[in-house]
Parts: C-alpha cells; sequence; structure tokens
C-alpha cells in the first residue's frame, strides 16, 4: 500500500492533537483527536474552509448539548433529540460537512459529569477545537501538496496511454475487450485529473504577481485536459465504430490514420514543448504541415458520407461525429500551442513544472 501525504498529515494531526490535550490536561484525550481526523483536507485552501465550518459545528453542537442537558438533563433519548435537532440545523444553515463534528461534540458534553457540568462541557469544547486547529496548522506547515506536479504528470500519463489505443485502434490492431476496459479504467483516471485541478485551482498565493501567474498556468492546464479529452473522443468512436471504419476505403483508411499520427506527435510535441524540452522558439510540424491534408481528409469523409448505396442508414452520420472528433481534436491543439507559445515568449519564468527525476 503506498503511502500518501494525506496519511501522513493525518497521524500528525492526531499526534499533535493528542499531545497538546495532554500537555493541558484536557481529559479526555480522545475527543481532540477525533476532531483532528474530521479537520484534515488534501489542500490547504480546503483545510480553511473545513476549520470555519467545524468550528461552527463545534459551536452549534455545544450549545445545544448544554442547553438540552440543563434543561432536559443527559437522558440517552435525550442526545437522540438533540443530535436529530443538530442535524436539522446544520443542513438549514449548508454546513453538512461538519454535521458529524457537531455531533462528537453533543456525545462529548452530554456524557460529561453533571457536577460541574459546564466547567467540563467548555472544557470539551476546547479540546475538540484544539483538535481542529492542530489540523490545521498541519494541513499548512507539513507536506505542502504538489498539485502542479501531480497534474501535468497525471495529464501526460493519461495522454500517453490514450494515444498509444488510438495508434492500435487506427491499424484495427487493438484486443476488443481490454480496450473496453482500459477505457472505463481511463474514464475515471480522466475524472481524477479533474480532481487534481480543482485542488491545484484552490491553492492560494499571497502575492498578485503570482496570482496572475496562477491564472495564466489554470488556462494553460485547462487546456491540456481538454485536448486530452477531446483524443479520448475519437478513442471512443474508434472503439464503438470499428466495423464501420473497417468498410471504408483502404485510401481513406491510410488518410485518417497518417492525418490522426500526426496530429498525435503533435499533442506529443506540445506537452514537451510545455516542460521546456522543446526550444520556445522552435517550430513545431503543424507550421509545416499546411492545410491540404486536413482539407483532402475532410472532402474524403464528406464524399464518403454522401454516398446512397450504403447498407446502415445510420451511417453517414457516425462518419461525421468521427470527422467532426478529429477536426475538434485539431482545433484544441492548435488553441493549445498558441497558449504554451504566448506563455513561453512573455512569461518565462512563470511556467517551469517542477518534474521528479
Amino acid at each position: 500500500m503506498k503511502l500518501g501525504a494525506r496519511m501522513l498529515k493525518t497521524g500528525i494531526a492526531i499526534t499533535l492533537a493528542l499531545y497538546l490535550a495532554q500537555l493541558l490536561d484536557l481529559q479526555p484525550i480522545l475527543f481532540t483527536g477525533i476532531a483532528a481526523i474530521f479537520a484534515i483536507q488534501p489542500t490547504i485552501y480546503r483545510s480553511y474552509l473545513s476549520v470555519v465550518e467545524q468550528i461552527q459545528g463545534n459551536i452549534i453542537g455545544a450549545l445545544l448539548a448544554v442547553a438540552f442537558t440543563l434543561l432536559f438533563g443527559n437522558h440517552l433519548l435525550i442526545l437522540g433529540l438533540a443530535a436529530i435537532v443538530a442535524i436539522g440545523i446544520m443542513v438549514k444553515l449548508k454546513l453538512e460537512n461538519s454535521i458529524r463534528l457537531a455531533l462528537v461534540t453533543i456525545i462529548a458534553i452530554m456524557e460529561a459529569p453533571v457536577e460541574d457540568f459546564l466547567y467540563y462541557a467548555s472544557l470539551r469544547t476546547f479540546s475538540i477545537f484544539l483538535g481542529i486547529l492542530s489540523a490545521f496548522i498541519v494541513n499548512m506547515i507539513f507536506l505542502p501538496p504538489k498539485y502542479e506536479t501531480r497534474l501535468f504528470q497525471s495529464i501526460s500519463e493519461v495522454t500517453e496511454d490514450i494515444l498509444k489505443w488510438i495508434r492500435l485502434t487506427t491499424r484495427f490492431a487493438s484486443e476488443d475487450e481490454l480496450l473496453k476496459k482500459d477505457i472505463e479504467t481511463i474514464k475515471k483516471r480522466l475524472t481524477k485529473v479533474n480532481q487534481l485541478y480543482s485542488m491545484y485551482e484552490e491553492e492560494r498565493r499571497y502575492f498578485k504577481k503570482s496570482d496572475y501567474a496562477k491564472l495564466r498556468k489554470l488556462v494553460l492546464y485547462r487546456q491540456m485536459i481538454q485536448v486530452t479529452q477531446k483524443s479520448f473522443d475519437i478513442l471512443k468512436l474508434q472503439h464503438k465504430y470499428e466495423n464501420i471504419l473497417l468498410q471504408l476505403p483502404e485510401t481513406l483508411q491510410v488518410d485518417t490514420r497518417e492525418r490522426l499520427d500526426y496530429l498525435m506527435g503533435y499533442h506529443d510535441q506540445l506537452l514537451l514543448k510545455f516542460i521546456g524540452r522543446v526550444r520556445p522558439e522552435a517550430e513545431l510540424d503543424d507550421v509545416h504541415y499546411g492545410e491540404s491534408s486536413r482539407g483532402q481528409l475532410r472532402d474524403a469523409y464528406l464524399a464518403e458520407i454522401r454516398k446512397d448505396n450504403v447498407e446502415d442508414e445510420f451511417q453517414p452520420y457516425h462518419l461525421m461525429r468521427i470527422l467532426t472528433a478529429i477536426i475538434e481534436y485539431e482545433e484544441q491543439l492548435e488553441q493549445l500551442e498558441k497558449l504554451i507559445r504566448t506563455s513561453q515568449m512573455f512569461h518565462e519564468d512563470e511556467t517551469q513544472v517542477t518534474l521528479p527525476s
């Protein structure tokens, strides 16, 4: 099992929370550790939002627990009623993420000794607050996440796998069951890529210049994801309509394969250019390839689409979808190159990505 940064941070946060609770003699220290578990988040920004919500949940839970205990006692049925009321209030205030901690606070306070009840209630409320604070400190200091590096690596790796499959499918060499299974896996990986993008987007900067640099990078990464998604769309269409593609004239099959080979090579070069493996002034293949092949492929597909003697009446529509997907892929690639070229021309120092050796 791979030990991730969040696992380590959770362990550190629990240890810190329990140590501080023991140091301050906040008995029982169990609730401090539980609060730290709830407050750990994958990003600093989410940690900040979580702290605000968890503190609100802690306060609401504490007030309800004290009020119900003083008015009705601390019978188990009363505790359950207080929990129901707390959940209703939290949902109404849109604080669903801190419901669990509010319930922990209610249990911690309502099972406190009747003698000096208010003293123990305030002590346990503070101990839970200490656990939340410990988690926030750990999120701020220990193992800060490098979401940009992980994001680019994820985009690069999933793109590489998609392009490998496209190369096989254009040659009708892919194993159907394996491809079908891998398409589902790639779909999940693309979802993870979008999650990483969201986490990277949430990382905040403290200086305005850095904010602008971050925004420029966000635009670049969003376009990279868009290009990868377009390549995945082509792969899915090739798999779905393999029989139709197999019946196309051999010359059109070859033209499609060559065009996609070129576009995939172009895609590879753009990713290399982004990380500085290609000189900023270097011209990529697209400049020299010209418009003729694009136009020829389009005309060949349109001629095939217009044919009347087709067995499947939906075949023209399927071919149009494939042609559209190829054109959209190329358009997005060209847009990505413009963004990379502009970024490296005017903001070269901001586009560096630190990759693991």
